[in-house]
């Protein structure tokens, strides 16, 4: 049962996070007057297939983890000549006849709809959701660590770090990972004093929470919209911080997981509950957004960037050195993908 329920649970996570993407872009080209001929939920032979009125083809594919739309025209930006010796009928609905700043928009709204997804998952728990928040007071201060030799004191309550304002115990914790290559300004309330210290970086700070300082809190329709901005950003700070770290060699690159990991999680989290859940699916649609968006050949933002260039430049970026780049691009996903997989495995059986 518990397979079964991580199966499942995998299924609907990358399903419904993956085919939000595809529907940004899908939208965004028919918005465009782009033809879309292929809406595919799933991978490899449709084994349910129709067509809509604008002759875009529709499917369920046999393989659910995720999808695709398939855009007319748009592998042509890689051969402009190719797009040039059409007739002016066939250009109709062409990818490459839209406008760049059009183009700009079909690209960029399948992460924008991640976003959205996100911060709409993330607004509505706020709002409909009553959560127990651990208050940001310290109940305890481990002997010889760095905030007890900073002077930190039990009772004392957390307010700001790097001026950034803390209004719960899991803030601390995310301000600290934020922090983990600087001495962090940490800002103290004790009694009717403030108080400032300078917290170094440590794999442990050595605080932790006053257990009985707990308060169950819900949002109204303004502020869970604005907490839900406030989570949707700094999820994605959060990552890019660690995708930094991991670049940088300052974390191991072994804390990256594949499929096999996000089935773990999505299971764990559905036998939790609802609300576990739908805070799984919209971690990885912020994941998603955030990794589509970095610059490299394949993603999104490669893409994007190539947009910006031949706006720029005024001039079409075609021929051999797209086709080794996008190789490159290639190559790279691919090694992220078998390194991500070597990890799971290599954690579930225990070689690391």
């Amino acid at each position: 049962m518990h397979i079964v329920m991580t199966v499942v649970a995998l299924l609907i996570v990358l399903g419904v996070v993956v085919v939000i993407h595809e529907l940004g872009h899908f939208l965004a080209a028919r918005w465009a007057g782009v033809r879309v001929d292929k809406f595919s939920i799933g991978f490899g032979p449709a084994l349910i297939k129709w067509h809509d009125k604008h002759g875009t083809q529709w499917q369920l594919a046999c393989l659910p983890l995720g999808g695709y739309v398939s855009i007319y025209g748009q592998e042509d930006m890689f051969d402009r000549k190719k797009y040039d010796d059409l007739s002016d009928e066939k250009k109709v609905g062409h990818y490459l006849s839209a406008p760049r700043w059009k183009q700009f928009i079909i690209i960029g709204a399948g992460v924008f709809m991640n976003f959205m997804l996100a911060w709409f998952i993330y607004s509505a728990a706020f709002m409909f959701h009553p959560r127990e928040i651990q208050l940001p007071v310290v109940g305890q201060v481990i002997q010889k660590s760095v905030a007890f030799n900073a002077g930190v004191k039990p009772g004392d309550v957390i307010v700001k770090i790097d001026g950034k304002k803390i209004s719960n115990w899991g803030e601390i914790i995310l301000a600290k990972e934020l922090a983990a290559q600087h001495d962090a300004s940490v800002e103290l309330v004790r009694g009717k004093n403030t108080v400032t210290v300078s917290l170094s970086p440590a794999e442990r700070w050595g605080l932790v929470a006053d257990g009985s300082k707990t308060e169950l809190r819900k949002k109204g329709f303004v502020d869970g919209l604005y907490w839900g901005a406030r989570e949707t950003y700094n999820q994605s700070k959060t990552l890019l911080t660690v995708l930094k770290q991991i670049i940088t060699g300052e974390r191991s690159s072994k804390q990256l997981g594949s499929f096999i990991t996000i089935a773990q999680v999505s299971g764990q989290a559905l036998s939790v509950g609802f609300w576990a859940f739908l805070s799984i699916i919209a971690l990885l649609s912020v994941n998603l957004g955030v990794v589509n968006l970095l610059p490299l050949p394949v993603l999104d933002g490669g893409f994007l960037l190539i947009l910006i260039i031949e706006f720029i430049t005024r001039r079409r970026l075609q021929g051999k050195a797209m086709e080794y780049a996008f190789a490159v691009g290639w190559i790279l996903i691919i090694g992220l993908m078998v390194l991500t997989m070597w990890n799971d495995i290599a954690r579930v059986f225990g070689l690391n």
